[in-house]
């Protein structure tokens, strides 16, 4: 790099002359021995060696960089590009790369080999954003969903004890004076105690006798595990003092993209505070794919789970210290999650969910402790993982029937979670059917060009007028726009389609009179924000016909999904009388431009309800209610799993699914009546 580049400092010359005083001094193996290269990072002033051939994602990570993969490491986002500035690399897959980037040494960290000392450029990332919730979703506070006499039987109890201290008449061992006295007082017999709680037993009980007459103790009690209610209490802490106050405890949703945790006090049945934060694997991979296959390279597995444990203690500290609370004394944590998630969380091989015939290590984990998990609350605190059906349907499935109430209505009922994966339940309290579709990351902003999270900067709805084919668009947090996410990607497809910007395949119409379309480096493409008017001034934010065929595939495995449910149990779409959008983007999908571009079926509006997070309101149903955590098992075990990758079906109604809104147009009544209207 010349130093009059703009990106020149003082720093990149000391890193050269190091490079040179390391090369000079005959650091570079010979003969027999294995190559190694030396590699500087700009702008963190890292280096590292590698052994000839290292993928430069795997020097970065060794150098300790923050460093996002996106597909994890398989070269199809194209967006963990860096600057080689100096030196010699073999790159591969160069097809996300376009004529001007290669020349201005661009590559991909994940497709491009070692094979030289380097000066490699990091370029800034799409940054992994806490999403803080705004007042509204504050003032928020959750209640259980369904009715459920919680107070009659908590997992996790505490009992305050005043005990007599030992003498020379009555030497009776610490642990069977306590269990003396839980008998005496509470009628609680038999209990038993792990070796963490017993090694700090004995100086409990003598710390108590400073603060008052005799030994005063709080017992913490695992009343039975959900398991298996006749086990025995066991003791999970031991306290000097009375702490009978309130008993906290936590639900935790582990989803793909976002982590959320939800503070709750099960001696009042009160939710009292929630915290939420993206899932610190995206660095990994956006999608559950990419997740298992990283988790196949050397320590892949081992670092996914440090990763979402991390993001999960991060939260926990964040609640404690705005409730002012220990985390040691919280004593319970239910989790839901989908299948690959929840095996990644407790660091089960989830290689042979994408194989077929595609088994999970297990479906219904058993309890565990905290402290083996690496969680920063009480460590003998039970951590329990609610069940899944199948690989591809998991724990947030089952959670979200459960607070959703659908297992128990007369109602035939459609349950969408819209997210990387859709996982969709058809039934009633009678029967369940459920399946899911590889929707892909493309909702999530992963694989289009201009694509992003919901975090501020960017797009959430567009709208475009018919005449003159210009956007007016809104941006979250009413500031320049960066990118596009979800909710704006449905709107922008079905503006682009009722407007004659596209036909019903997705091509764009380039004899319109309007600069807004154009030929890319990509093929033809819509321009919905010029680059003076984004927060970079940089680049325009377009959507191309790669964007919109990657947009009508996700739509269309969705729908063809709710297609072949729908017809393997003999009724129609219409025959639905309500569907239950779950998922915390699913909240924010506009139905009518849903119905328009064929992602929900066309029928009244009415019948379709928002209902959020269900995952986490199920993992908080379950963690406050005995009967619920019995019921979520039952749910589960009565769940039939079509595997829609079996079913010739699915490929018949995907194709024809891949047109917008459909290829059957009398299936969307509405959407014709409004191009009658438009004249297209």
């Amino acid at each position: 790099m010349d130093g009059d580049h703009p990106l020149a400092t003082t720093l990149v010359i000391g890193l050269r002359h190091t490079l040179r005083k390391m090369k000079n001094a005959g650091t570079h193996a010979t003969g027999l021995q294995e190559a190694k290269y030396h590699i500087a990072f700009r702008p963190d002033a890292k280096m590292v060696t590698v052994p000839e051939g290292t993928l430069l994602s795997d020097a970065i990570a060794q150098a300790g960089i923050r460093f996002n993969l996106p597909c994890g490491g398989q070269g199809r986002c194209g967006r963990c590009k860096v600057v080689v500035e100096k030196g010699e690399v073999k790159r591969r897959g160069t097809s996300r790369l376009s004529t001007v980037e290669l020349e201005q040494g661009y590559a991909l960290a994940c497709q491009t080999m070692v094979y030289d000392d380097l000066q490699v450029f990091i370029p800034p990332q799409e940054a992994i954003l806490r999403r803080l919730p705004s007042e509204k979703a504050a003032a928020e506070i959750p209640t259980l969903p369904v009715e459920c006499d919680w107070q009659s039987n908590p997992i996790v109890q505490k009992f305050f004890l005043t005990i007599e201290p030992p003498s020379l008449s009555d030497n009776t061992t610490d642990f069977e004076r306590l269990q003396r006295e839980l008998a005496k007082q509470y009628n609680i017999r038999n209990i038993v105690a792990g070796l963490p709680v017993l090694r700090k037993l004995a100086r409990t009980l003598r710390e108590s006798e400073k603060e008052s007459q005799g030994w005063q103790v709080t017992a913490v009690l695992e009343m039975g595990s959900w398991l298996d209610e006749d086990a025995p209490p066991r003791l999970i802490d031991l306290r000097p003092g009375d702490h009978t106050g309130r008993t906290l405890a936590v639900a935790v949703d582990i989803g793909t993209t976002t982590n959320v945790v939800y503070l709750v006090d099960l001696a009042s049945g009160k939710f009292i505070d929630s915290a939420a934060a993206y899932n610190a694997q995206i660095s990994c991979g956006e999608d559950i794919i990419s997740r298992i296959l990283y988790a196949r390279k050397e320590g892949g597995l081992e670092h996914l789970q440090r990763l979402v444990v991390g993001t999960i203690n991060e939260l926990l500290h964040e609640l404690a210290e705005r409730n002012r609370i220990d985390l040691s004394e919280i004593y319970a944590m239910t989790v839901a999650g989908n299948t690959t998630m929840i095996h990644l969380f407790l660091a089960l091989d989830p290689s042979f969910i994408r194989l077929e015939p595609y088994i999970p290590t297990i479906n219904h984990p058993p309890p565990v402790r905290a402290a083996e998990l690496g969680i920063h609350i009480c460590p003998e605190a039970p951590v329990d993982c609610l069940p899944s059906v199948g690989a591809y349907v998991g724990g947030d499935i089952t959670a979200g029937v459960l607070s959703s109430g659908m297992f128990k209505t007369d109602t035939l009922t459609l349950f969408i979670d819209v997210g990387t994966n859709g996982e969709i339940v058809l039934g009633n309290a009678d029967w369940l059917i459920c399946c899911a579709c590889s929707a892909g990351p493309a909702f999530e902003g992963a694989g289009v060009h201009s694509g992003m999270r919901a975090t501020v900067g960017a797009i959430e709805e567009v709208w475009i007028n018919a005449q003159t084919y210009e956007p007016t668009y809104q941006v979250i947090g009413n500031v320049p726009p960066r990118g596009i996410c979800g909710s704006a990607m449905i709107s922008l497809l079905a503006e682009m389609f009722i407007t004659g910007i596209i036909d019903k395949s997705g091509r764009i119409n380039r004899h319109l009179n309007t600069p807004r379309i154009r030929m890319g480096e990509h093929g033809p493409e819509y321009v919905v924000a010029w680059a003076k008017e984004t927060r970079n001034q940089e680049e325009d934010i377009v959507l191309t016909e790669v964007d919109i065929s990657n947009l009508i595939r996700a739509k269309g495995a969705i729908y063809a999904g709710f297609s072949v449910l729908t017809a393997s149990v003999g009724i129609d779409l219409a025959d639905v009388e309500q569907v239950l959008i779950g998922g915390a983007f699913g909240k924010y999908i506009d139905v009518e431009k849903a119905i328009q571009i064929g992602l929900l079926p066309d029928m009244p509006w009415e019948r379709f309800k928002y209902l959020g997070n269900t995952s986490v309101l199920g993992a908080f149903t379950a963690l406050l209610c005995r009967d619920m955590r019995r019921e979520v098992v039952e749910i589960a075990r009565k769940m039939t799993y079509l595997e829609l990758s079996a079913d010739n079906r699915f490929m018949e109604q995907f194709t024809s699914a891949l047109f917008l809104p459909h290829t059957d147009m009398t299936a969307f009544p509405s959407v014709l009546r409004l191009l009658d209207q438009q004249g297209k």
